[in-house]
């Protein structure tokens, strides 16, 4: 029985003024499955992300998402169709609420995000559906909160649910862990973990005991290249990993 892939990346290269940034990249992502790419600051994950996303062209090579070319897509097309990132910064509105920065993305999904002679109470009507990603997330507590004041593992958790607004097949994650402290961390896996239930997850971290207690499977990157993939049994014994990452990690 053939693969069910959601995502699928063919020869991806990526050239900036003569640097090569990635090189022959293949990465196949299994519908359901949470993924992780990994390897030494400088190896090409967040340029592999950006090329995915279709934030950079790409020099050569083609992605493929639910069985649509969407190589040469712009990124807010390819967002609609389902797969939608989040940064290593977080990108929440830091003056809003919390309530408010969900129903903004509910409003985006809705299309009417450019509709500004309406009123505010337009956004009422996404109260139902914005409580209940908040409830997903673990924020129902900090509805009326302002979101620059939350603590730095809420606000990830609130950028999580501000990309479930848009509803993605594909949800992408940059450094989801990033700067958190061992309980928020062991959080924010959790809700990956919890929100991860019909959709695929594609993240890029740092963390290898994250990684270890997360991911179904792992694409090792060095140099703009893939190095190994595989389960994260298999990756931790390749000893061009260990040299390359997890070995510099220990």
């Amino acid at each position: 029985m053939a693969e069910d892939y959601i995502l699928e990346c063919t020869g991806l290269q990526k050239v900036f003024a003569g640097f090569t940034a990635v090189e022959n990249v293949n990465l196949n992502v299994r519908r359901g499955a949470i993924h992780a790419l990994i390897g030494p600051n400088g190896a090409g994950k967040t340029t592999v992300f950006n090329l995915v996303t279709k934030f950079l062209p790409p020099t050569r090579g083609r992605i493929v998402f639910n069985g649509v070319d969407i190589t040469h897509e712009r990124p807010a097309e390819t967002a609609r169709r389902g797969l939608v990132r989040s940064f290593q910064i977080s990108a929440t509105f830091p003056h809003l609420s919390v309530l408010d920065n969900v129903r903004v993305g509910l409003q985006r999904k809705a299309n009417v995000a450019t509709q500004f002679w309406r009123s505010m109470r337009c956004l009422d009507a996404f109260n139902d559906q914005a409580m209940e990603l908040l409830r997903q997330v673990d924020l129902t507590s900090f509805v009326d909160a302002v979101a620059a004041e939350l603590p730095y593992g809420r606000k990830r958790a609130l950028e999580i649910a501000t990309t479930l607004a848009l509803d993605p097949e594909l949800m992408l994650l940059d450094e989801p862990t990033q700067g958190m402290g061992h309980e928020d961390i062991d959080r924010v896996v959790g809700l990956i973990r919890k929100v991860s239930a019909n959709r695929t997850i594609l993240m890029v971290e740092h963390n290898m005991r994250v990684v270890a207690n997360l991911c179904d499977r792992i694409t090792v990157l060095q140099r703009g290249q893939v190095l190994a993939e595989g389960s994260y049994q298999e990756v931790s014994k390749n000893p061009a990993v260990l040299e390359a990452y997890v070995g510099q990690a220990a």
